[in-house]
């Protein structure tokens, strides 16, 4: 094979042995790698018996994986994955990291972490083989002092000798993970955060502070090297001129361009998408903010991160821009305009471990019980208004750490959403904007004029990740298939350039000599298969399609501010979009995927699991 080595390093946390586990080539051809390739891995382990499967116990491994692309594409990303703790299904989820590199470099395609370990430990993997470190004196500590301490730790594994001046490349949880917050995060380089899907929980249950890899061998082979080295060259400079602006601000222009062009920005648990704030932007950040407007991963020829600080009294917090995502949700979504704060709550999110999305996400909902009365200056210990940062900053803690209310909240806001209307006697989940148990990214859709179709969130098999939405024409970069392939290869979504030269790149790598048809018919079959296992899903949610395939409740109210005053999609039109998207794919109008489709796509073993999905409808119905 090119590309790839065909093998995963398979270890048991509780035993300590490990085992490599070998992927025909039929597979890579068929799931690319990366998130393809945990949806394959995860029916093949717990397909069977998927629904009661519990993501935080030890029969759900954690999956570490890289893809073709990785160490020969420009950028460095992973995909973590598993049965995900907070939609029940299957999240690809990325993080930029060397250390997909330094796998392949060791002779692995990825890491399969199984069961769970009695004690806190690390995992170290090198030539040698693996090592379960003990980490109790690292267990408990946030991202800063982490770093610190396994940079000090690390520095005697650097072999010299052998030409090796660096540090090994790692991956880690903050408290958030430790303390199986649904919405923690696996973490990289401080400010690097795999964020959809609960991973850092998963990650947490088994008790593995940070996994840490140095490879010393060759790469994997490639089929045409002089090919590629051309190619290479093309996608750098095309990246370099066509992204310059982007390479200045990164997603941090958005905090002022997504309010204030488009009306598509989260403001106060979504009750409004416009703002004209001029001192909540890019331009006031990197004047008041920036210490370095630009450092990147691996090859990225971008450089799109920033990096802040902002000192508070005797704290000095250091985060990334914000990158949009995280200023919106810890910013604009809490009714918070200072640039100054809103770097304080990132960095603190990060400190953590926790997704600054789905934390900003079950913030501005809490934030709006408290304004409506459903929840008690008692209950959160201090009086969550619309922009009271110390007291947002104050639940964010509660949260990592499972106090009080934050222990609910740390369920997520579906969960905590039906807690909380369990325990107040009302209805709560039409304040949840949330999709199958995942806050909606930072882009609405009632505006028209930002990218998610109306669509999006509501047909995505990875719930409300703003990285993976549902859209037509499916052959294209609007379709979900595409963002499927991505994750599968694995690359950023902002250094690629179409799926013309990225079916050319595979090929070049891999000599499968692909068509760009074959390319999504990949991406389609991934869906299907993470179609079927959300459908699955278990074993304390279960999603009816007749129900929770549907935009959250707030994005069918009229805009009520900005130049797009009014707007909002009807039900109607998302029901028409649903069906046509559905059957582009092959699924009947409930999106089941049909039979046929699974013959086509070679996925007729999961008939099986068809059945009980429809069984558990008609129970339902």
């Amino acid at each position: 094979m090119y590309g790839v080595w065909g093998r995963l390093l398979d270890v048991d946390l509780g035993s300590g042995l490990t085992r490599t586990l070998e992927v025909p080539e039929e597979i890579y051809r068929k799931f690319i790698g990366g998130r393809g390739l945990a949806s394959w891995i995860l029916w093949k382990e717990l397909g069977r018996g998927w629904e009661s499967v519990d993501p935080l116990s030890p029969r759900n491994p954690l999956l570490i994986l890289t893809g073709p692309l990785t160490g020969y594409y420009p950028g460095s990303k992973l995909v973590i994955s598993g049965k995900s703790p907070q939609s029940g299904g299957v999240v690809g989820s990325t993080v930029s990291s060397e250390l997909g590199i330094e796998l392949k470099a060791v002779g692995y395609d990825g890491l399969i972490l199984r069961g769970s370990s009695e004690s806190p430990v690390y995992v170290y993997v090198d030539d040698d083989g693996v090592q379960l470190r003990d980490a109790n004196i690292l267990w408990g500590m946030g991202g800063l002092k982490l770093v610190s301490a396994l940079n000090k730790l690390l520095s005697s594994d650097v072999k010299v000798e052998k030409g090796l001046d660096t540090l090994p490349h790692y991956i880690y949880i903050g408290p958030a993970g430790e303390n199986l917050v649904r919405s923690a995060v696996v973490m990289s380089k401080l400010t690097h955060a795999a964020g959809y899907g609960g991973y850092g929980a998963l990650m947490g249950s088994k008790k593995v502070k940070a996994v840490v890899v140095k490879g010393m061998k060759p790469m994997p082979p490639v089929r045409d090297w002089e090919g590629l080295a051309s190619l290479f060259r093309e996608v750098v400079r095309e990246l370099r001129d066509r992204m310059e602006v982007f390479r200045h601000w990164g997603t941090t222009e958005a905090l002022w361009t997504t309010g204030y062009a488009t009306s598509s920005e989260p403001i106060r648990n979504w009750t409004e998408e416009w703002h004209n704030v001029r001192d909540f932007s890019h331009a006031v950040l990197e004047r008041r903010c920036w210490v370095r407007n630009l450092w990147s991963d691996w090859g990225c020829p971008i450089s799109c991160m920033k990096v802040s600080r902002v000192v508070r009294g005797d704290e000095t917090y250091v985060s990334d821009g914000p990158d949009y995502e995280m200023g919106a949700y810890l910013g604009s979504d809490l009714g918070i305009f200072e640039v100054d704060s809103v770097v304080m709550l990132s960095a603190l999110a990060d400190e953590l471990g926790l997704c600054g999305i789905q934390t900003g996400n079950v913030l501005g909902f809490a934030a709006e019980l408290f304004e409506k009365g459903y929840i008690s200056r008692e209950e959160v210990g201090c009086s969550l208004e619309w922009g009271a940062v110390e007291c947002f900053k104050k639940l964010m803690l509660d949260i990592a750490y499972r106090r009080g209310l934050g222990d609910i909240l740390a369920e997520g806001t579906y969960r905590a959403a039906l807690k909380l209307s369990e325990v107040k006697g009302v209805n709560l989940l039409k304040y949840a904007v949330q999709v199958k148990g995942i806050g909606v990214g930072a882009h609405g859709i009632r505006s028209g004029l930002d990218y998610p179709q109306k669509i999006a969130y509501a047909a995505s098999v990875q719930g409300g990740d703003h990285t993976s939405t549902a859209g037509l024409p499916l052959k294209s970069t609007e379709s979900e298939a595409y963002a499927a392939l991505l994750d599968s290869a694995i690359l950023c979504i902002f250094n690629t350039v179409g799926s013309d030269k990225l079916v050319k790149y595979l090929n070049l790598v891999t000599g499968w000599d692909l068509t760009e048809d074959d390319l999504y018919a990949a991406g389609i079959r991934i869906l299907t298969l993470q179609r079927v296992l959300l459908l699955l899903g278990g074993p304390d949610v279960f999603w009816d399609p007749r129900i929770h395939d549907e935009n959250p409740e707030r994005f069918y109210e009229p805009l009520p501010t900005g130049p797009q005053a009014g707007k909002a999609p009807s039900k109607h039109e998302v029901r028409e979009g649903l069906g046509r998207y559905y059957s582009e794919l092959g699924w009947d109008e409930l999106g089941i995927p049909k039979e046929e489709t699974l013959d086509v796509l070679g996925l007729s073993e999961l008939k099986d699991a068809l059945e009980k999905i429809r069984r558990r409808l008609e129970l339902n119905a």
